[in-house]
């Protein structure tokens, strides 16, 4: 169990936010919409002030209406923290950050001499830290070998690095040898680093001025390639590796658009921490452990400035066997965080449109998406104070916002729930899918668009080192191995819950509600 978070502490004084790419002001300032999901807020006029003067650089003041204004802005994803700019003035009355000689490394290991050998060397370099105060600029580290084939040479080699070691008799997995370190580690922060990551000098200093902050739980940073490797496998897993959370910050929680983080590199609090990773669970335990820490009320951050190197699997059988392990984890996190681990997330509506197109119906699919448009309009114009279906008077006609919200939301939105169906098609349904589009002729073409396209989407947004073709294939095979492992685990498990989409209102795109502030 994790300890109960700090609840809705404001956000501390002097913190500089800068908007998420997704956030847009509209209505003249009055409405901010953006978030993950996506949320529209309704600002005062004092709100529309503030928030307009922290996006251009202005750090947040010391009074308790605008610091709970910006932690609501924070806590949606509308606007990531800056420590950077922060840090960096002294004058800004934001709390102590803790310092690399703060921090207790913690590597849980079974038999990779060569892998940890480097590891230890990469963090024997990490210094000097941006936030070492005169002492020494190394971490302490602690290495859990996980019942190792040859613990002499586990210890050896941590001896030759300044490390401890702990012995555990019995193989228990990554979680539980990290929390065989957390338990033995003195300092209040604790960086998990698996031992097949490979530290860069300073990998800490983007992510410890997190924890000043202290509803801040745990940082994570992102996860690269060690070395760029020349098979086509390689290049894809450069490109589009699960441990990679992309280039881009935000908070970390079901449904926000970073929705867990890898523990293979990951900085927390031992006061959110509490007892760790769950027993027994050998994948998917640091999903399970973020979430958790997400639900006790601690804010989780991932921080793409920071960047920890990784050797990722490329040899084809370790590839698809640990992408199918992967799948197997969705039964039981869909147990223990029920309605976290779906295939699918849309609305009656979203779905209504997308099944009356597939059976060539358009203008039912054109009409069930104007209705839905409309619907949502109507909702939207009590946030943005216009009158529907029409605006009152020339100045709100000028601004629109409810309609354009209402087209860019549920008519956008609808078009681009194609990617998600396709993705749920070939990573969930496929073993079904399938077999229809072979019975039932008319189905193949837009199977077969549906799957194809999400794999063609994500080679266009990330243009990798690797032609459409081999890029689309490595995807789908990747897809394959995770969905074989989905239905192994349903399987076992007995449940079918991870195969079911969640359709309505839940986690839905659009939440309105009003954010004020008097300051």
């Amino acid at each position: 169990m994790h300890s109960i978070g700090p609840g809705d502490p404001p956000a501390p004084a002097g913190l500089r936010l800068v908007p998420d790419p997704g956030t847009r002001l509209v209505a003249g300032g009055l409405v901010l919409v953006g978030g993950s999901p996506i949320r529209v807020l309704r600002l005062t006029s004092a709100g529309a002030r503030q928030v307009a003067a922290w996006f251009s650089g202005v750090p947040v003041a010391g009074g308790d209406p605008a610091r709970a204004l910006a932690r609501r802005l924070l806590d949606a994803g509308i606007a990531n923290p800056d420590w950077t700019a922060s840090s960096g003035n002294a004058s800004t009355g934001i709390g102590h950050a803790p310092g690399v000689h703060d921090v207790t490394v913690v590597i849980p290991v079974r038999d990779r001499h060569a892998e940890l050998t480097r590891c230890l060397a990469g963090l024997r370099s990490c210094g000097p830290a941006a936030h070492c105060h005169g002492a020494s600029c190394r971490p302490q580290v602690i290495v859990v070998d996980d019942a190792s084939a040859d613990p002499q040479v586990i210890a050896a080699i941590a001896a030759a690095h300044g490390a401890r070691v702990i012995r555990r008799p019995v193989n228990g997995g990554p979680g539980a040898a990290r929390n065989t370190g957390l338990a033995a580690a003195s300092t209040e922060i604790v960086a998990f680093v698996d031992s097949d990551c490979v530290p860069a000098p300073g990998w800490l200093d983007r992510l410890l001025p997190h924890f000043a902050d202290p509803a801040v739980g745990a940082v994570a940073p992102r996860i690269v390639p060690h070395e760029a490797g020349a098979s086509w496998l390689a290049r894809y897993e450069g490109a589009s590796s699960t441990l990679d959370m992309g280039a881009r910050p935000s908070i970390v929680r079901p449904g926000a658009r970073v929705s867990y983080v890898p523990g293979a590199a990951l900085v927390v609090r031992q006061t959110a921490a509490g007892g760790g990773f769950a027993d027994g669970m050998f994948v998917g335990e640091d999903v399970d452990f973020i979430w958790r820490m997400s639900a006790a009320g601690w804010r989780v951050r991932y921080e793409p400035a920071a960047v920890m190197g990784h050797d990722h699997r490329v040899r084809f059988r370790a590839w698809f066997s640990r992408r199918a392990d992967y799948g197997t984890s969705a039964a039981d996190l869909e147990r223990l965080h029920p309605g976290s681990v779906r295939p699918l997330y849309a609305s009656w509506w979203t779905v209504g449109a997308w099944a009356a197109a597939l059976s060539g119906r358009p203008v039912t699919a054109t009409a069930l998406t104007a209705a839905a448009t409309a619907l949502l309009a109507r909702r939207l114009s009590t946030v943005t104070g216009e009158r529907w279906p029409l605006p009152a008077t020339p100045q709100h006609a000028g601004r629109a916002g409810a309609w354009r919200l209402a087209v860019r939301l549920a008519g956008g939105g609808t078009l681009a729930a194609g990617r998600p169906i396709g993705s749920a098609l070939s990573r969930t349904w496929w073993p079904i899918a399938i077999p229809a589009a072979v019975v039932f002729p008319r189905l193949r073409l837009p199977v077969a668009a549906l799957i194809l396209a999400p794999p063609l989407l994500d080679w266009a947004d990330r243009r990798p080192p690797l032609d459409p073709a081999r890029y689309v294939a490595a995807r789908l095979i990747d897809d394959a191995a995770y969905s074989l492992g989905v239905w192994q685990g349903c399987l076992k498990r007995r449940t079918i819950r991870p195969l079911l989409p969640a359709l309505g209102n839940r986690r839905q795109p659009t939440q309105s509600r009003s954010a004020n502030s008097t300051s």
